[in-house]
């Protein structure tokens, strides 16, 4: 029986890691993983941890039999599985009101998902202590059963940690990952109840099975969010991926959904946001072509949009694609027909992709920011340094990066720090967007090249409209030199810092602008 104790804390240890991880993806799909959305999560699972500690141990030595923990145990992961079928309706709700940015409805279904969590994570809570006060024959032993209780139940957090994230989520989704670990958990309840209190124990128990597989068949229809003009959503890794159409153009939305990453409509390539911006980056300097772009770097890729623009605007370019999300990639290519010939598309993290990456580049864009979703990893010095190392002399760097009303202080960090490698730096701010542009040119450049490029091109018998369009649209909207703030680096970058305030008064305030 102490063998099947030690097996039954590790998968409880398993399953209450899993239920974190779980959280974070159910709320993560409406309200972003954003610092202060782990921190909310990882507290109050920490809460509901410490209140079973103190109850298991109290009901413990009140009711030293494992009957008591199996029965206990029993019932928590049955909650633990009836959470994501409870929680459906009202995150729901919290997407719709999240797309309309209505507070009230936002805050009390965040907290009624959280609150869901707090009877099975507290039971779960409670069987550590049962555990120790089960095993504990001998007092002269309580720290090493003590220690060997914990190390087991660790080691199943370990698991527990991985094997959702990494496997069942991306492959079965949030839901059934809950039903898979529920099942898993009550089944070795039901197993425990036996062994310790015989068959007639465990009669009423087979009742919560039938109850969790009524629930799979029958409550788990209708998707996650169910979105207007939604035609497709699945989930990775990474992220919450949603496809929507309207009007015959289609949009990249991911997580909480405020955000277009990617747009298509195969009747044009103009589209108005951030990505066709980043063309223009070569074109400040002086007497460039669009054939003189010979390859290209996109660390952000997600469904192609500036991939497909660059490939129609310059005829000679090669392409690599760096994105992290394969699932992500296999959208891209199904419903944003990212299927150019000229495209690489390299499924790595953007700094180390570019990192390991041979090429010459004589044009680097950085798609990979959007508040609260920016990897520090890629705002500082040490990586823009990466960039420059793989820039040709004449190179450009661009990036796509969001801002506040009133708040450009991820603007100026992020220039600031360019500065100190770059020779020249330049901003624009996109019209009626939160986006902002900033452009890096290794040699001294002046916006005047950029004048005279533009009149060159339209003079050309077979013009660009999309690359005429989009200088004039820079040259219109320059902004004034940022102002000298803090050098961002490997060892201090305070983005999460600079992005919470962001977003926090951006909520505050009402906006109803779109980043992209």
């Amino acid at each position: 029986m102490r063998k099947y104790l030690y097996f039954t804390v590790f998968v409880s240890g398993m399953t209450t890691m899993a239920a974190e991880f779980g959280a974070s993806r159910l709320l993560g799909n409406i309200f972003g993983t954003s610092n202060p959305v782990w921190a909310v999560i990882i507290g109050l699972i920490l809460v509901y941890l410490t209140a079973g500690y103190f109850l298991g141990g109290r009901w413990a030595d009140r009711s030293p039999h494992p009957k008591t923990m199996y029965v206990i145990l029993a019932w928590g992961a049955f909650t633990l599985g009836i959470v994501p079928y409870i929680a459906s309706p009202v995150l729901r709700l919290a997407a719709n009101a999240f797309d309309s940015l209505q507070i009230g409805i936002l805050t009390g279904a965040f907290a009624g998902v959280l609150v869901l969590f707090t009877v099975p994570v507290t039971l779960f809570g409670m069987i550590s202590p049962f555990a120790i006060r089960l095993t504990m024959n001998d007092t002269g032993k309580a720290g090493n059963v003590s220690g060997t209780i914990y190390g087991i139940s660790t080691i199943g957090s370990f698991i527990g940690t991985f094997l959702p994230t990494l496997l069942l989520i991306p492959t079965i989704g949030t839901t059934r990952t809950f039903l898979v670990f529920s099942l898993v958990l009550l089944f070795v309840a039901l197993v425990g109840l036996g062994l310790s209190a015989g068959r007639r124990a465990v009669f009423p128990y087979p009742l919560m099975v039938i109850a969790l597989a009524l629930l799979a068949l029958f409550g788990g229809g209708g998707g996650i969010k169910r979105s207007s003009g939604q035609i497709y959503e699945t989930e990775s890794a990474y992220n919450y991926i949603q496809v929507v159409e309207f009007n015959g153009t289609r949009y990249l939305r991911l997580n909480e959904g405020q955000g277009i990453h990617s747009e298509y409509n195969p009747q044009t390539l103009e589209y108005g946001g951030p990505w066709q911006q980043f063309l223009v980056g070569p074109f400040f300097y002086a007497d460039r072509q669009p054939e003189d772009m010979r390859r290209i770097a996109i660390v952000g890729l997600a469904a192609g949009t500036t991939a497909r623009q660059a490939a129609a605007v310059f005829p000679n370019v090669v392409i690599d694609g760096f994105e992290i999300d394969p699932k992500i990639v296999d959208v891209g290519r199904r419903y944003f027909d990212m299927n150019m010939p000229n495209l690489n598309v390299i499924i790595q993290d953007g700094r180390w992709g570019l990192a390991s990456s041979p090429e010459k580049y004589d044009l680097i864009c950085v798609d990979a920011y959007r508040p609260p979703y920016i990897p520090p990893h890629l705002t500082t010095q040490e990586f823009f340094q990466i960039a420059v190392d793989h820039l040709n002399p004449d190179g450009a760097l661009v990036i796509n990066v969001g801002r506040a009303p009133g708040d450009r202080r991820l603007i100026d960090g992020l220039a600031t720090t360019l500065g100190t490698i770059f020779s020249s730096i330049y901003v624009m701010d996109i019209p009626n967007t939160f986006n902002s542009m900033i452009y890096a040119t290794l040699q001294p450049t002046a916006t005047g090249n950029l004048e005279l490029n533009l009149a060159a091109l339209a003079g050309r018998q077979e013009a660009n409209v999309l690359l005429i369009d989009s200088i004039t649209l820079t040259l219109d909207n320059l902004q004034p030199a940022p102002q000298y703030t803090v050098v961002f680096t490997d060892d201090r970058s305070p983005i999460e810092w600079i992005t919470n305030t962001m977003i926090l008064n951006f909520i505050l305030q009402g906006e109803m602008e779109t980043m992209q």
